[in-house]
């Protein structure tokens, strides 16, 4: 069983609760939406087809534990679950990184999922799949990319739809970068009280000068 895998490369966690940790993260190629504010286009074709033995075979050489399946959108490919499961078999703590747009169920159980709900200024706001909220584990994370006032008033509208076993913690607001200052983001969510944790692209901070294996 093969995947189109567009890049495999070792970094920190740059996003989520886990920012900061080490990383080995398999990019996959495809994406069935096409946000305005994509830092990935590269991943929309560009690709080679590895079975799944090699691509663990790949990430095992970096002596890391913390594995991100990430995209383009992993999803679009049917055999994504099944890389996901054999990482996890192998011992892996895994991580999907996915555009919430496609049914998550078929997602083993033990991933975390790192979901986006996708705020207007994506231009995809009406592909957002709302009954995956429905299925998140409390271990999942769910993520706002907001971009301005209109994005955060949204954002706040969806937070009554997620489960109450999801931790507010695991609920993040991520300023778009060069587009809101993250001092403004947090300055709306300390007025409102949030119940949300502010993140930031850490990788992008580190790394500005990279667009790629970051």
């Amino acid at each position: 069983m093969s995947v189109i895998v567009n890049e495999i490369f070792y970094s920190l966690q740059g996003e989520s609760t886990h920012a900061g940790r080490p990383c080995v993260f398999v990019r996959l190629t495809g994406c069935n939406l096409r946000c305005d504010y994509c830092d990935t286009q590269y991943a929309y074709e560009e690709g080679l087809a590895m079975e799944i033995p090699a691509i663990l075979l790949r990430v095992s050489e970096y002596g890391c534990g913390l594995v991100e399946i990430t995209g383009g959108e992993p999803l679009v490919q049917k055999e994504t679950p099944a890389l996901i499961t054999s990482l996890l078999d192998a011992g892996h703590e895994v991580l999907l990184e996915t555009n919430g747009s496609l049914d998550i169920a078929s997602v083993d159980e033990r991933c975390v999922k790192i979901m986006d709900v996708k705020c207007p200024s994506s231009r995809e706001e009406q592909s957002n799949c709302m009954g995956n909220l429905k299925v998140l584990s409390p271990g999942d994370q769910v993520k706002f990319v907001v971009q301005d006032r209109q994005d955060y008033e949204f954002a706040k509208t969806i937070l009554p739809r997620i489960p109450k076993a999801l931790p507010f913690h695991q609920v993040l607001f991520s300023p778009m970068m060069d587009q809101l200052a993250p001092r403004i983001l947090a300055e709306w969510m300390l007025e409102d009280r949030l119940a949300a944790r502010l993140q930031v692209q850490l990788h992008k901070i580190i790394w500005p000068e990279l667009d790629r294996g970051v």
